[in-house]
């Protein structure tokens, strides 16, 4: 008789499947021992935006690389047809779409099993998993601190050990900065690497893109390697990659010149944030590749400046069209603070200026593609300090400034946002823990569409201090007692 929690425990999403085809366990008992899973740690997590049980049970088994896998999608513009899209806002009430996102659709093809929706912030804008809709997603490190945001829920429950793998998505970090507060993998793809229609054609000006928070490197190569491409219709597409991306894991990495940046002015990054990059850059050095102070050719208030143009341009019209659909526009009483802040200092910007403001991003990453001549990564801290308390990042005061706001967050997550702008794959692996027990992610960038090079340094550095046994306060297997 197999344990079906033991494996679960011993096993990546990649190795589930593999049990699965070979027979040795059965999708339905896979989904069983998941959603058990789940219950146990939810209560403390709330990292469940809603729950989609009987769907997953009734759903007709699928032959595919990820066959009786289950899963999580983030609810936030990644429709899936048996599921709620309330994208963290109360304004979307029980807005049911019906149909399923392009790369949603490539995970029910693998055959993923759809378990749940993950929580969100209102609209993704926060490095906080925080709303009026949903409460406090909790950190299974510490339940007093913030999971990250906005792909929060996919990531305390990757850590807590619910999942393998969990789907979410990164206009400014995104999937790197839960990752890293819940010190599990987090890999954000190239620009045009990944579908995002049908609803979408690029979001945030082509600074935003779905994929993964994953336990192992395998899983987020192989999960690349399934989902990858544009969908019909794309305004543009990343170059094709030759290889498939789990063979980059394999293949004999050269010895990398890597640039350490370990603040961005005006900010700094805290003594435990240091700890961890150069960290970090010990392990790189010790795998034989070179690594080399640097500061990055950046303006980062500016900018910053130019994102919330994209940003509060894009609420605005998101705002304006969800009015039309439900046939009422949509009150500022029904929106968050941090929401209506935006709103009102960048919501109603001409079009020249987000004009300018696409202009200047395109800008940035034509600067940070010619620093990249002279170095094949950028290593950085993911954040500049440990996960912060629940209610200390996202205040919820209107009242404040938007340049308090940018503040708050950016000071936090200075460097994540860079490489959204610039289109570079950009990643947090998990590598350090604070004498408190806290994690804090490593932060490596690289040149557009060369993910492999990513993906062959997390293997490497996986393999040398592998995380996968390191497990949050909160987890499934303790709890249950398994």
């Amino acid at each position: 008789m197999h344990d079906i929690q033991a494996l679960m425990d011993q096993h990546d999403a990649t190795g589930l499947a593999g049990l699965i085809h070979d027979r040795e366990i059965s999708r339905e008992e896979l989904l069983e021992a998941a959603i058990a899973r789940l219950e146990q740690v939810e209560p403390q997590l709330n990292a469940v935006a809603e729950r989609l049980y009987d769907s997953a049970r009734c759903a007709a088994p699928v032959d595919g690389a990820f066959s009786g896998v289950p899963t999580l999608v983030k609810d936030l513009f990644s429709p899936l047809r048996e599921a709620r899209m309330s994208n963290g806002s109360l304004a979307l009430g029980e807005a049911r779409p019906g149909l399923d996102d392009a790369l949603v659709g490539r995970l029910r093809e693998a055959g993923c099993q759809f378990i749940g929706t993950s929580t969100s912030p209102e609209f993704g804008t926060s490095y906080t998993t925080e709303s009026t809709r949903f409460g406090a997603t909790r950190n299974p490190w510490d339940t007093r601190r913030s999971a990250g945001g906005s792909s929060g829920g996919a990531a305390a429950l990757v850590a807590a050990r619910v999942v393998p793998f969990a789907h979410g998505n990164d206009g400014g970090g995104s999937l790197r900065v839960p990752a890293s507060c819940c010190g599990v993998f987090g890999l954000k793809p190239s620009r045009g690497r990944m579908p995002s229609g049908p609803l979408v054609g690029e979001g945030w000006a082509g600074m935003g893109t779905p994929h993964a928070i994953t336990l192992s490197v395998r899983d987020s190569a192989a999960l690349l390697d399934i989902t990858a491409g544009a969908d019909l219709g794309a305004p543009y597409a990343a170059p094709w990659q030759d290889m498939p991306f789990v063979d980059t894991l394999h293949q004999p990495l050269r010895p990398l010149r890597i640039a350490l940046v370990e603040h961005l002015a005006p900010w700094t990054s805290s003594p435990q944030a240091l700890a961890a990059v150069r960290h970090a850059a010990r392990l790189c050095e010790s795998l034989g590749h070179r690594v080399e102070p640097a500061q990055l050719p950046v303006q980062p208030l500016a900018f910053l400046d130019q994102v919330f143009d994209v940003i509060g341009a894009s609420t605005r019209s998101y705002v304006d069209l969800l009015g039309e659909l439900r046939g009422r526009p949509v009150a500022l009483e029904e929106l968050e603070p941090r929401t209506r802040i935006i709103l009102r200092e960048k919501g109603g910007i001409s079009g020249a200026q987000y004009s300018a403001a696409v202009a200047g991003i395109h800008a940035l990453g034509r600067q940070l593609a010619g620093f990249l001549q002279d170095y094949d990564l950028i290593l950085t801290p993911t954040l500049t300090r440990e996960p912060p308390l629940i209610g200390s990042l996202d205040r919820f005061d209107d009242s404040l400034d938007l340049a308090i706001l940018i503040d708050d967050f950016h000071s936090y997550s200075p460097f994540t946002a860079l490489f959204n702008a610039s289109g570079q794959p950009a990643m947090s692996v998990p590598l350090y823990w604070t004498p408190e027990g806290l994690p804090i992610g490593a932060h490596f960038a690289g040149r557009f569409a060369e993910e492999g090079t990513l993906l062959g340094l997390a293997a490497q550095l996986e393999r040398v201090q592998p995380w996968r046994d390191r497990v949050p306060l909160v987890n499934a297997r303790e709890i249950a007692g398994w």
